[in-house]
């Protein structure tokens, strides 16, 4: 089977063009091959596969074989495959509100539904920058989901391992949990990130971000991975943490989120209420999988 390794920010995952391979049991497969030690390497599987409803679809398996609903930075590398390797024509130019226009454009069907994403490409025709409507937020706890009632959960406290803490819950088609902090170096999230994934207010587990607010248009953010464990980026999060820096007034729409594997732009668009996500993509290296 042959699979292309690639990374968005260092979140890296193995890709299978399931055009032209098949992939039977992706969930017993993802574990295997997202092996550091004896399997390829990454955070886990992602296949693109066709779609009847959009140009690709993209099925994401997090290094534990459990099925994610998104990962922006998954789908950046999935856009930018589709473009370079010609699996469907390109549609027209995409518009962020207020913000730049990007040539071309795609469809991507994932499991929050159809994703549209604008791609800047160099003098190679390869592309350097792609921008993704990672859609509206979802604040309600029932819909996240967390076990809380109330239209929304902002600086919820939380006591995790002997520490109160504040949370902030939102969702961008998976879970988020957000806890502000005055340096995230000093977060033991090898130990506090399993607590708070496998935390009995999350049915269906959630990722846990540490935010350090730098500037009024800058922070800074690390990450555990429901299904992965940390990350050196992630995508939905980065989004989600941006708008829970919004909601409890830290920052403003448009902003810069650092995170260990690099930067991501963010626009939380007042006109269209969907957060707008701009960074790169990279593919690392072909191979084939003997199994």
């Amino acid at each position: 089977m042959k699979f292309t390794k690639m990374h968005g920010l260092g979140n890296d995952y193995i890709y299978v063009d399931c055009f032209k391979e098949t992939v039977d049991q992706p969930e017993k497969l993802a574990p295997v091959i997202s092996d550091r030690h004896f399997g390829v390497g990454g955070d886990g599987l992602i296949l693109i596969t066709p779609s009847e409803i959009a140009d690709v679809r993209m099925r994401i398996f997090n290094a534990d074989g459990s099925e994610a609903e998104m990962c922006g930075n998954g789908l950046r590398c999935v856009a930018k495959y589709t473009y370079e390797y010609k699996l469907t024509a390109p549609g027209e130019s995409f518009a962020v509100p207020g913000q730049a226009t990007f040539p071309s454009s795609l469809n991507i069907e994932t499991g929050n539904g159809i994703l549209r994403v604008g791609l800047l490409t160099d003098d190679n025709d390869n592309v350097s920058q792609i921008c993704v409507n990672m859609g509206q937020p979802v604040l309600n706890p029932q819909q996240i989901p967390v076990n809380l009632t109330g239209e929304k959960v902002i600086d919820y406290p939380i006591e995790i391992l002997g520490q109160q803490l504040q949370m902030t819950c939102v969702s961008m088609g998976n879970p988020h949990a957000v806890f502000f902090c005055d340096n995230t170096e000093l977060i033991k999230l090898e130990k506090i990130g399993p607590v708070i994934e496998h935390h009995p207010l999350f049915p269906h587990r959630v990722n846990a971000h540490f935010v350090q607010i730098n500037t009024p248009t800058e922070f800074t953010m690390r990450t555990w991975e429901r299904g992965s464990g940390i990350t050196l980026a992630c995508g939905t999060g980065a989004c989600a943490c941006g708008v829970a820096a919004v909601f409890t007034g830290r920052q403003g729409n448009v902003c810069t989120a650092h995170l260990p594997g690099g930067d991501l732009n963010l626009n939380w668009c007042k006109e269209d209420n969907c957060v707008y996500m701009t960074g790169p993509a990279i593919e690392v290296f072909q191979g084939i999988w003997p199994d």
